[in-house]
């Protein structure tokens, strides 16, 4: 009869998730117009998009001001898990 033996799971450590919320809702508040909260998450298209909004139609802060908002006000897990593993690019 073969015996099996608990998990030990409790004392694995987890990697580490480098969760860029507070930096990304910060910037896209204060440079969102230059798009730099895209550029950070990885996003280098829609900042250059960004960038070219803000030049031709001045709607790039505006688009940074409210994704700096929308990161803010998500939970820790929700924007890594939407806007990291799951790279959902706009709002």
């Amino acid at each position: 009869m073969q015996t099996t033996r608990p998990r030990e799971d409790w004392n694995n450590p987890q990697p580490v998730q480098e969760n860029k919320k507070v930096i990304c809702g910060v910037l896209g508040i204060l440079l969102g117009s230059l798009g730099v909260h895209k550029f950070v998450l990885g996003y280098t298209t829609e900042g250059i998009i960004q960038i070219i909004l803000n030049i031709f139609c001045g709607l790039g802060g505006l688009i940074g001001l409210i994704e700096g908002i929308i990161y803010l006000t998500k939970t820790d897990e929700e924007f890594y898990n939407t806007y990291q593993l799951n790279k959902k690019p706009w709002f």
